[in-house]
């Protein structure tokens, strides 16, 4: 059944003045694929204009409120992007008299987003054709605008900075891990992020990084109609991530699933946006391109590791069961570390160990209640170590790389053990089966002897 979408039109230029209000109902019984939106401004380009809508997403058992903005079908902004807004009843957007926008409930004491400006002068809301959205005051002064926050996508002239970043969160409700864009004074780089959001003890770790040439100072970034530009302190263009096509990039996007950074475009032929470029090609080189505890191979598909580890079939399935999560103490739930030959990790800036031995570098992440696993360079002697088994790659033989992962006490013995236990099941039917057979053989045979024997004896008497 596909979702339920109730969509409002309500096109009120591209501006709503102070003392606005407008309230989108919320259903009464709650339906898993509810998705309601209420467009309340759009901009006048063409194609492809912009436009902002109030949302209600059933979520989780419960409905999420947000205040979000479009481009065509691809929703490039959004207030509940790190924290949603669960209300019931109703979702209410106010644009206060002074000039504070918020998100509510049917309560003033329920409010679940604000912009905080009440105040300083805000005279109406904005949406302007780059795709800000605005508050200005009556000189047009803006006072807020959705480019200072950024959600997974930058947009064309909109600046990213060292201050700033794009965030993505996977799909997958499961997962705790989300991807960041990242700028630094001397490289940009892509982010596999463990844990929360707003967790202070987070593990980062990249696994894609741009330098450009030029040893300047990165100040901050920009979409421009060509690709990527980067600007030093001086505000001087010295670098660029260029687009392929000659049309332009409408804007720069983290996936949510992926992890990939893309450019995209408009291509009037299809009428949709797509992607010219994106940094990373290969599936193995995506992060998250495997199940926990699964390793990318060598013909791109995914097998776990304790099936690659044991010289079995490829799987496609949850690899998790063999394993711990690598956060638990203790002797018992600790004993070995299962070693994979010629096996790398895609995720560097790890916390690392040099001049080390394998076994110092095992006995170290055993001894670690953080540590999932560890990589070993038999040629640089170094170490280092992961608080989650992901973005696991094979590399060719000889490589000297050792990737091992925590397992809990006993299970490599259980492992054999019910390996054995299997073969002896099979034996015993096999053994079984010949038993049967033979008594089953014995017992025809005789049954026919028996027969010719009577038919000669009445033979010999007549």
């Amino acid at each position: 059944m596909p979702p339920t979408i109730a969509k409002s039109n309500l096109f009120l230029s591209n501006n709503v003045s102070v003392g606005y209000t407008f309230t989108l109902a919320i259903p009464s019984d709650y339906s898993g694929d509810f998705n309601g939106k209420a467009y309340l401004m759009e901009t006048d380009q063409m194609p492809l204009n912009f436009r902002t809508a109030i949302s209600v997403e059933a979520m989780d058992g419960r409905y999420a409120c947000s205040l979000q903005v479009f481009l065509g079908s691809v929703m490039v902004w959004s207030s509940g992007h790190v924290s949603k807004f669960y209300t019931s009843d109703s979702c209410v957007l106010e644009l206060t008299k002074m000039g504070d926008l918020r998100l509510k409930g049917v309560n003033d004491d329920d409010i679940g987003w604000r912009t905080g400006t009440s105040g300083q002068g805000v005279q109406k809301l904005q949406l302007l054709e780059s795709g800000n959205l605005v508050l200005v005051d009556a000189q047009e002064n803006i006072k807020w605008q959705t480019f200072n926050f950024p959600t997974n996508i930058l947009l064309l002239g909109q600046r990213l900075s060292v201050a700033t970043h794009l965030t993505s969160f996977p799909t997958n409700k499961s997962s705790s891990s989300f991807f960041s864009f990242e700028i630094h004074h001397d490289k940009v780089a892509l982010y596999l992020n463990s844990g929360s959001n707003n967790n202070s003890n987070n593990y980062k770790y990249s696994y894609w990084e741009f330098q450009p040439s030029e040893s300047r100072n990165l100040t901050y970034i920009e979409l421009a109609s060509r690709g990527l530009e980067f600007f030093d302190d001086k505000y001087r263009n010295f670098s660029q991530i260029f687009a392929p096509y000659q049309d332009s990039a409408r804007f720069l996007a983290l996936d949510n699933n992926t992890g990939n950074l893309g450019l995209y475009y408009y291509s009037p032929y299809k009428d949709k946006l797509e992607a010219s470029f994106q940094v990373l090609n290969t599936t193995c080189d995506l992060p998250l391109a495997c199940s926990a505890y699964g390793i990318c191979t060598f013909s791109r598909t995914c097998s776990c590791i304790r099936m690659l580890a044991r010289d079995q079939d490829s799987s496609n399935g949850d690899c998790n069961e063999e394993f711990i999560t690598g956060n638990q103490c203790g002797k018992d739930e600790v004993g070995i570390m299962l070693e994979l030959k010629d096996a790398d990790s895609l995720l560097k800036n790890a916390t690392s160990m040099s001049n080390s031995s394998k076994t110092r570098c095992a006995n170290s992440c055993l001894n670690d209640c953080t540590c999932a696993a560890a990589l070993y360079s038999s040629r640089t002697r170094e170490c280092m170590f992961f608080d989650m088994v992901r973005g696991v790659k094979q590399v060719n033989r000889g490589s000297g790389l050792s990737y091992m992962v925590k397992v809990p006490k006993g299970r490599i013995g259980k492992h054999k053990k019910r390996a054995l236990q299997k073969w002896v099941l099979v034996l015993i039917l096999v053994a079984d089966g010949i038993v049967l057979f033979l008594v089953l053989g014995g017992l025809g045979y005789f049954l026919v002897w028996k027969r010719k024997k009577r038919l000669r004896d009445m033979n010999c008497s007549s």
